[in-house]
């Protein structure tokens, strides 16, 4: 209950500081403003934290002067991969906000300082640029240095309002879940963009649960198509972040979605050498071969993308994508994505995949894609979502689970279409929908109008067809009419109706007569 209470109010001031601060500013643009600076706040406190646990009881971090402070600058970066200074911490550039009349140009200085902290590190790549959009001095906070200043001065002290106590003793994860928060809220609201960027939470949680099942460790996890990182960091949640033994493996296309995503694993603790977060094509330009294969691969791919394809004739003797002797079709991107983790996957390992419905049956290279899949019993098993899970479309969308080391020859087909409740705007997962779904893929077997295990061969006998719907026979809910009662009361209801005509004639007939 306490943590229910702290999250509603948590929820509740990001909801009023959203709606009070975004004025002018475009939606998902303000998102940015308002994470930078939890993101600011954040590692403030968790480096004024760190420091004051070393430092004599009396002492405290904040109020030490920048000299004092640089002392322990080498030490700090290479246990923490980043440093600021005392004056520079968000709490003591809040306390002098209200005077400060170069408000930007300070907060310009801090953020650079702090990027600038991790140079010629280890922890360079993971800090450099996480300050990039958050332009303090961009026209859309105000046309004057004035109107920019009272924008960022109203954010600040703002985010120093929440009630986010100490981190250490919160009863949440306060950090991280006011970014999941902020992250739902901008793209429920479809304020511009952000639902391509974003899986919803109970999502993501299913996909962790069925990589992780009989496992509590993993060695590394993986999303090739990271976006803000929600996916990798459900295995903080199912797992606990230490049970990752060597990391956090991720890999975005968009610039933006990539600073988000590193801040993301900061604001949840995930110190910078638990997590390679890479910038770039995952198709053609692949960041992480030293660190593959992976124990657990979780991924919610572009829908049907272009990409390079057979167009590249180099592409076709990639390690990836070489065994099933075709290429995804340049204008459809998904198999090509799903044969990339295939091949990045440990042997023991599990990958989930949010897959679009029609590369399941849809023929062509894809066909001949499954077919490898299928033959060489990489598919482990199917599930059939509900429609309107996900923010941007109101498809039903499925999981492909896959597997290098599987005890039959056999696909588990589970239709979970029906498996949701309504919320507000879209359909949701509950955690006794989710619980369904885990329990059937654990049990394995057919339980009627919901689970199926079909052999691989009655599979490649249906064209290598994978829709669930082509195994899962629904439940038929249509009403069940007797057609032999149903003509006996209709044949009740003429004779009573020739009754009552032979009765309205004759009292005619009598009045008639008279």
């Amino acid at each position: 209950m306490i943590k229910d209470q702290e999250r509603a109010e948590l929820h509740k001031s990001i909801w009023q500081i959203a709606n009070q601060l975004r004025g002018s500013v475009d939606g998902w643009d303000f998102k940015q403003y308002v994470l930078g600076m939890l993101f600011y706040r954040f590692i403030s406190e968790n480096l004024t934290k760190y420091i004051n646990d070393l430092l004599d009881e009396w002492q405290d971090y904040a109020k030490l002067s920048d000299q004092e402070a640089e002392y322990g600058r080498v030490d700090i970066v290479n246990d923490k991969g980043f440093y600021i200074l005392p004056s520079e911490l968000f709490t003591n550039v809040v306390k002098r906000s209200k005077t400060d009349e170069n408000l930007n140009e300070t907060l310009s200085r801090v953020f650079k300082n702090i990027e600038k902290s991790a140079h010629g590190t280890e922890s360079e790549d993971d800090i450099k640029w996480l300050f990039d959009d958050l332009d303090v001095n961009s026209n859309k906070l105000g046309n004057t240095v004035e109107q920019r200043n009272k924008r960022l001065r109203e954010l600040l002290e703002s985010i120093a309002d929440l009630k986010l106590g100490n981190y250490t003793e919160n009863t949440i994860d306060a950090f991280g879940d006011a970014y999941e928060y902020l992250m739902g809220m901008y793209a429920s609201n479809a304020w511009k963009s952000g639902g391509e960027f974003f899986t919803p939470q109970e999502v993501s949680e299913l996909l962790a649960e069925i990589t992780t099942v009989g496992k509590t460790q993993v060695n590394k996890v993986y999303d090739p198509c990271c976006g803000s990182g929600s996916l990798l960091l459900k295995f903080a949640k199912v797992l606990g972040k230490e049970n990752v033994r060597q990391g956090f493996f991720g890999q975005e296309i968009n610039i933006t979605t990539y600073n988000l995503c590193r801040i993301n694993m900061f604001l949840h603790d995930i110190n910078y050498e638990k997590f390679d977060i890479a910038h770039g094509d995952t198709l053609t330009h692949p960041k992480h071969w030293d660190e593959e294969p992976f124990d657990a691969i979780v991924s919610n791919p572009p829908y049907s993308i272009n990409w390079e394809g057979d167009a590249n004739p180099i592409l076709i003797n990639d390690p990836r994508f070489a065994p099933a002797w075709v290429l995804a079709p340049k204008s459809k991107a998904d198999l090509a994505f799903t044969l990339h983790m295939l091949k990045w996957l440990a042997t023991s390992g599990t990958a989930a995949i949010v897959e679009f419905p029609w590369v399941l049956y849809r023929g062509g290279a894809e066909e001949k894609i499954r077919k490898y899949l299928i033959d060489n019993n990489y598919v482990d098993a199917v599930i059939q979502l509900p429609p309107d899970l996900f923010f941007g479309t109101s498809i039903a969308t499925c999981i492909l689970v896959l597997k290098k080391s599987k005890k039959d020859n056999s696909v588990l087909f589970i239709d979970a279409s029906a498996e949701f409740k309504r919320g507000n705007a879209k359909n949701t997962l509950t955690p006794e929908n989710r619980k369904n779904i885990l329990d059937a893929y654990i049990a394995r077997e057919d339980k009627e109008h919901f689970a199926k295990l079909v052999e691989n061969k009655a599979i490649a006998e249906k064209d290598y067809n994978i829709a669930v719907s082509s195994y899962v026979e629904q439940k038929d809910t249509r009403e069940v009419i007797d057609i032999t009662e149903l003509n006996e009361k209709i044949t009740g209801i003429v004779t009573r109706q020739d009754e009552l005509r032979k009765s309205i004639d004759a009292i005619v007939a009598e009045i008639e007569g008279k």
